[in-house]
């Protein structure tokens, strides 16, 4: 009997340990710092291929934007913004990357209706988004967006909106990431950081 309630136990613990890991709130979360390697976590593309995010990064240096998803205005402005400097951040020797847990099917929409020319993936079950310490549980109205948006994968998590930059080895060698979703890092900015970094 005491046997089974350790295995009882053992297992509320490990229940307990995987949700205490996703914050409540945007503030809360502890991101992987500048100088540490994102985690080699298989994404899939708009085809609904598997990439690995390391040999994604191993192309080219990164401009890495983590995003809500296509059902966000403000995701939308920003990815629209990035895509007005995308040929001065290539000049620079960059690629950009966006990962949402959008499914495969919605990143096509958001190219669509973004008119986007630059790589998203797809992070539906929450893997790199939680190795990158970014995600926190989603209000209810936004679960129910989430749930569909990622084709049911998504347990009810956002990424808090995030732009970093990897070189192409994944190490992280710039970082911002705001909680309040609705400001977001001016494209401006961005191309400033990228020259310094060259």
């Amino acid at each position: 009997m005491n046997k089974v309630i350790h295995i009882l136990l053992g297992i509320l613990l490990c229940v307990f340990s995987a949700t205490a890991q996703i914050p409540e709130k945007a503030e809360d979360i502890s991101p992987l710092l500048i100088g540490e390697m994102i985690p080699d976590i298989v994404l899939k593309s708009t085809d609904a291929s598997d990439h690995s995010t390391l040999n994604i990064f191993s192309k080219k240096p990164s401009v890495l934007l983590f995003y809500r998803g296509g059902w966000c205005p403000y995701c939308n402005t920003h990815l629209a913004e990035i895509q007005s400097v995308e040929s001065e951040i290539i000049k620079l020797g960059f690629q950009i990357v966006a990962i949402s847990p959008d499914s495969p099917e919605n990143l096509q929409k958001t190219i669509g209706k973004n008119e986007l020319n630059y790589n998203l993936y797809s992070d539906g079950d929450g893997k790199l988004t939680k190795a990158m310490g970014i995600a926190f549980k989603a209000r209810e109205k936004d679960s129910n967006k989430l749930i569909r948006y990622s084709g049911g994968l998504n347990e009810g998590y956002l990424p808090v909106p995030s732009v970093f930059i990897v070189d192409t080895s994944g190490k992280i060698q710039f970082e911002y990431i705001n909680p309040t979703y609705k400001i977001r890092m001016d494209a401006g900015l961005l191309l400033a950081v990228l020259k310094e970094l060259q």
